[in-house]
């Protein structure tokens, strides 16, 4: 392809990718069943001859955009998914671009350099120790999975044991303690460690998901307690303060799950709420959610950056041992691409005070949905501590109802849950992208759909 029309097609590329993001405000969030249906037209038997690279993208905006869920606009507010910060979208395009391969200095000065910085600002808006290690991953379920790696090191070698060298074959038992409302993925990563996830001891947790500190067992021997930084479904967080103070008397490691909690931190009105959280030893969160990064971005973050290395590190020949942070010492993929660009575009074209603005009002506005509906008539099921809100319509009949009609009409979307028994609907504000216009067309569209349904 020759240089003029490589550029053409990579401006065809941005028309379209600019009229999708354009037509979002006025598009259902959901698709239509018909364009769904469509999607079977990119698929057929694999041609012989391929095509030209201008009727493949034109095949894939005109079958594909109808049929995507409009997550990235201002009224999608299920499965806590942030939209795209501009920055962090161009930085992605150029990223794409220059196809850097993060795993080494060697491979792209630029992805290890843009990789420390960001990890430096990520300690200081989190308010996390300035030493720890960090790495950048897929999402939260391989933060939790790196971070918990390096727990299972930590407390496995202060018992004389080498699990990197020897694995978990007559190793010492590991204790793993989890509240009684974590996250699923935690229980995943549990098993693909191999620490069994029917063996984790279950802490009982208060009417928010809070788990109980006082109900935390007597520890003995290596032992890893894991916390949650906001609940799916409530938003509440553990007691970090004394749920720290109460595992490191004991010589237990202490995790956060904080996929979205964890961005709190950044908001000094709601900071309080994590508490106690830099007393822990590892932290793993989500960046494309409330930081509001392209997918896939994940990071992981570990008080004692030697740990970490010890438990993702490897060597060859062939790989480089100068001085300098290299990536792929930190994290379980070696090749991946260099995700730290656009947490560095999103964090300096928010700063610190962006940053703090985005969560506080989407916290707000999510007591704006929770008095809204309340005062419609509905219950609100939850205390609405950050930005999540449950509601009910009445009986789990009616509420399953009321969410697909939601979700069918378009106007927003929020997905169905059930909390201590009861069905209900759960609206996650985590969006840069939203308005409080969104939020009143959003409200008025539930109110009366829900009234239809009732």
């Amino acid at each position: 392809m020759s240089d003029r029309r490589y550029e053409a097609l990579l401006h065809d590329a941005a028309r379209r990718a600019c009229r999708y993001i354009a037509e979002l405000e006025s598009r259902p969030v959901a698709p239509a069943a018909a364009d769904v249906a469509r999607l079977e037209l990119l698929g057929g038997a694999l041609p012989d001859e391929g095509l030209a690279p201008g009727e493949v993208l034109a095949r894939l905006d005109e079958i594909g955009s109808p049929a995507t869920v409009a997550s990235a606009g201002g009224r999608y507010f299920g499965f806590v998914t942030g939209g795209v910060l501009p920055a962090a979208l161009a930085a992605n395009w150029l990223a794409d671009a220059w196809d850097q391969n993060a795993f080494t200095s060697v491979h792209s000065a630029l992805g290890a350099a843009v990789e420390s910085v960001a990890l430096g600002w990520l300690r200081d808006v989190l308010a996390l120790p300035g030493d720890c290690g960090g790495a950048f991953v897929t999402g939260a379920t391989m933060a939790n999975f790196t971070a918990l790696a390096a727990a299972r090191h930590a407390v496995l070698a202060r018992a004389g044991w080498d699990v990197e060298a020897e694995g978990l074959f007559g190793a010492p038992p590991v204790t793993l303690v989890v509240g009684e409302e974590a996250h699923g993925t935690l229980y995943k990563v549990i098993a693909l460690l191999g620490l069994g996830r029917e063996r984790v001891v279950t802490v009982p947790a208060d009417d928010q998901g809070r788990m109980r500190a006082d109900a935390i067992p007597a520890l003995d021997g290596p032992a890893i307690v894991c916390v949650q930084a906001g609940n799916v479904n409530t938003g509440a967080v553990d007691p970090m303060a004394a749920i720290c103070a109460r595992a490191r008397t004991q010589g237990a490691w202490v995790h956060v799950d904080g996929a979205f909690g964890m961005w709190a931190a950044a908001a000094p009105g709601y900071a309080g709420l994590l508490e106690g959280v830099a007393d822990a030893d590892s932290w793993a969160t989500d960046a494309h959610k409330w930081l509001n990064v392209t997918y896939d971005s994940g990071i992981a973050l570990v008080r004692d950056a030697e740990t970490l290395r010890a438990a993702m590190s490897y060597a060859a020949a062939y790989l480089p041992t100068g001085g300098v942070r290299e990536p792929f010492h930190y994290t379980p993929e070696s090749s991946r691409r260099a995700r730290g660009v656009e947490i560095w575009a999103a964090l300096l074209s928010l700063g610190r005070s962006g940053l703090a603005d985005l969560v506080a009002r989407n916290c707000r506005m999510a007591v704006r949905f929770a008095d809204a509906l309340r005062g419609a008539g509905y219950e609100i099921l939850n205390e609405v501590v950050l930005n999540q809100v449950l509601v009910a319509f009445g009986d789990a009949d009616t509420t399953r109802r009321v969410v697909a009609a939601v979700q069918q009409d378009g106007t927003c979307w929020c997905g169905p849950t059930v909390w201590k028994g009861r069905a209900a609907m759960r609206i996650s504000v985590c969006s840069w992208a939203t308005t409080d216009e969104d939020v009143d067309k959003s409200i008025d569209a539930i109110v009366r759909i829900a009234a239809e349904q009732r």
